[in-house]
């Protein structure tokens, strides 16, 4: 039993590697953050002349170049002078050439959001009418590829190395300084920094072909990355390199002349450790607060600290439980983990998970706005998912605290147990060798003349053999103490699966900050329908529903007229009769007319022709002039109930 302990670990740490590389992929291509609000001309719309330029309006403000906005003609030639500029603290524009010629033009933009994710799209609009465009729409997302893919996997790894960093730096200092002595710690966290440095590293280098092309052409372009380094993300990994230079200094400090003092000395040099340790884990956690969701929209001033505080909580809660795990399954015989520091970590880990509450409560509140986007954004659905495991998480820790307190009640015993066991092994030995020594004294003198000259050849073999055979049998001690103190076997386990449902949890964190807020996202959904209402014609149908009541039996329903395309000229006309829920019937008549008082024209009468049931269709309708119109219906139930509803529309 004792020799699968490791390979279980090792299958556990892959398959849970293996899950956080899925959850990454599966999320895609990082979500636009600043979501297109508004556009002047808006999309689909059909102007009479052609306008002097393009505005286009975001939900937050936005990084631009040269070519972030472009205007295309139908045959995909640009029509735009390629220098955008912003009229407001969200709009921008771009001019256009004078005289352009009637025609479907393409507007597409490809920005970079104030929490530094890319946002790219296009829409069309039409100059006298419509035409064919060579031009299409669609497009890669921003972001998506093999580049975004590995800036995705970069970001994982860099809030992986963050928090092995800082939690188990602060699991040394806070909860067992002996801690800095065992080898497998100091490479956890010297394994930490080196993740964040490489990580960090591989994002500066990403950064312009991640928010760019998207092509690995561009990863090693020095003139894009020096442009990089001028944008405010830029300025926030640059921070964040300078910053590790820092912790390099502190882990050395940590792990040579911290570990080299005896325990009184330790106490004098842990609080200036703690202390500069906390600043720098601190400005670390700053570099992404200033450049991601908190350093944009709602409370941006309260929201970083607290993106700090939260980021300190989360390394030093899941960090230091790795810390924990790796003490538990590798620290060796003559130094256990104690009970003391297992309890020291208990109470750091719930002032963590008080924290975490507190600051995830109130980036919840500021990242949705309302309860519905919980279930109707992604970002809230992906928040469920993080509640779900933190729930989890917290389960788990309950039941490493019941361990914690069975092992510091069996404590004592179990220490003196050990120590009669090992008296009893290093006394057996030393018997033997002294009874074999009485009996066989003549002999062994005598053995020893004859055999001086080969005895001289073997002791070196003879001493590696025997230092080889001292290893297992330590080794095999070790693992028989372990397994025979089932509270530390059974915390093991409780934190290895603590420790399993944490890299998931970070993997799913990760995510969420690649996704656009579910506030930023229903308030877009909103701004976008109002600005389509009135733009009803570019999509190619006016649509009114107006319900009526004849006074008679079956009296009541709802008539709908869509008019196609709604300009202009000749347009087709369909007309639904609907009872109140939802089922088409047919009624003896229905007339439409249109009207225009304004300029005193109409009515102009229209008999459509019966299609099938509730279906009413005219064709070749034409509406003479552009400008608000009154859509007149009469509608007759029976021989003589009838009734004349009416709503406006701007048709043209």
């Amino acid at each position: 039993m004792t020799q699968t302990i490791a390979p279980r670990v090792r299958t556990v740490v892959l398959l849970l590697l293996a899950a956080a590389c899925a959850l990454l992929a599966a999320a895609g291509p990082a979500s636009a953050h600043a979501a297109l609000t508004g556009s002047d001309p808006q999309q689909g719309a059909v102007v009479d002349t052609a306008p002097a330029q393009v505005s286009l309006t975001f939900s937050e403000s936005v990084s631009l170049d040269d070519d972030s906005l472009r205007v295309l003609d139908p045959k995909g030639k640009r029509v735009d002078e390629g220098r955008p500029s912003g009229t407001g603290g969200t709009t921008y524009s771009v001019r256009l050439h004078s005289g352009l010629p009637d025609g479907t033009y393409t507007v597409t933009y490809q920005v970079v959001s104030a929490d530094s994710h890319p946002v790219a799209g296009a829409y069309t609009f039409s100059i006298g009418a419509p035409s064919d465009t060579s031009v299409s729409v669609y497009g890669t997302d921003p972001g998506g590829g093999a580049v975004g893919w590995l800036y995705g996997l970069g970001r994982y790894v860099s809030y992986a190395g963050f928090v092995v960093l800082v939690g188990g730096a602060a699991f040394v200092l806070a909860c067992w300084p002996r801690a800095s002595g065992v080898r497998a710690v100091q490479r956890l966290v010297v394994s930490g920094w080196l993740a964040l440095t490489s990580a960090t590293l591989l994002l500066l280098l990403l950064r312009g072909s991640y928010t760019g092309s998207g092509t690995f052409g561009d990863v090693f372009d020095l003139g894009l990355l020096g442009e990089v380094l001028q944008t405010k993300s830029g300025a926030a990994l640059v921070s964040r390199l300078l910053l590790l230079a820092a912790a390099a200094l502190f882990v050395a400090v940590l792990f040579g002349a911290y570990d080299k003092r005896e325990d009184e000395e330790k106490r004098d040099l842990t609080f200036g450790l703690a202390v500069g340790g906390t600043v720098v884990a601190a400005g670390l956690a700053a570099t992404w607060a200033m450049s991601e969701h908190a350093s944009v929209g709602l409370q941006a001033g309260i929201a970083m600290p607290v993106d700090v505080v939260h980021l300190l909580a989360v390394a030093a809660w899941l960090g230091g439980l790795v810390s924990l795990l790796v003490a538990l399954y590798r620290a060796s015989a003559e130094t256990p983990v104690p009970a003391v520091a297992v309890r020291r970590f208990s109470r750091v880990a719930f002032g963590s998970v008080v924290a975490l509450v507190a600051t995830g409560t109130y980036q919840s509140w500021r990242q949705l706005g309302s309860w519905s986007a919980f279930t109707d954004t992604r970002y809230g659905q992906w928040l469920l998912a993080k509640i779900g495991l933190v729930v989890v998480l917290v389960g788990i820790a309950y039941l490493s605290r019941r361990w914690t307190a069975r092992l510091a009640e069996a404590g004592p015993a179990v220490v003196r147990q050990r120590e009669g066991a090992r008296k009893n092994e290093q006394g057996q030995p030393a018997r033997k060798a002294a009874v074999g020594g009485t009996s066989g004294t003549g002999k062994a003198s005598a053995a020893t003349v004859g055999a001086a000259g080969t005895a001289e050849a073997g002791d070196s073999r003879r001493a590696a053999q025997l230092a080889r055979q001292r290893a297992a049998m330590d080794a095999a001690r070790q693992k028989k103490e372990r397994d025979a103190d089932p509270q530390r076997s059974g915390l093991r386990r409780s934190v290895l699966a603590e420790a399993g449902v944490a890299v998931v949890l970070l993997a799913v964190t990760t995510v969420l900050t690649q996704t656009e807020p579910g506030r930023t996202e229903q308030e877009a959904k909103a701004a976008g329908a109002s600005s389509t209402a009135p733009a009803a014609p570019s999509t190619g149908a006016v649509t009114l529903d107006m319900p009526f009541d004849t006074g008679g039996r079956n009296g009541k329903g709802v008539v709908r007229v869509e008019l196609d395309p709604a300009r202009v000229g000749a347009n087709a006309l369909h007309l639904y009769v609907e009872r109140p829920d939802g089922s088409a019937f047919d009624v003896p008549e229905v007339k439409v007319a249109f009207t225009q008082q304004a300029k005193d024209i109409g009515p102009l009468p229209v008999v459509p022709d019966h299609i099938t049931t509730g279906h009413w269709s005219a064709s070749g309708v034409q509406i003479p002039i552009a400008g608000d119109w009154e859509v007149t219906v009469t509608v007759r139930t029976s021989d003589i109930d009838q009734v004349t509803v009416s709503k406006n529309a701007q048709i043209g």
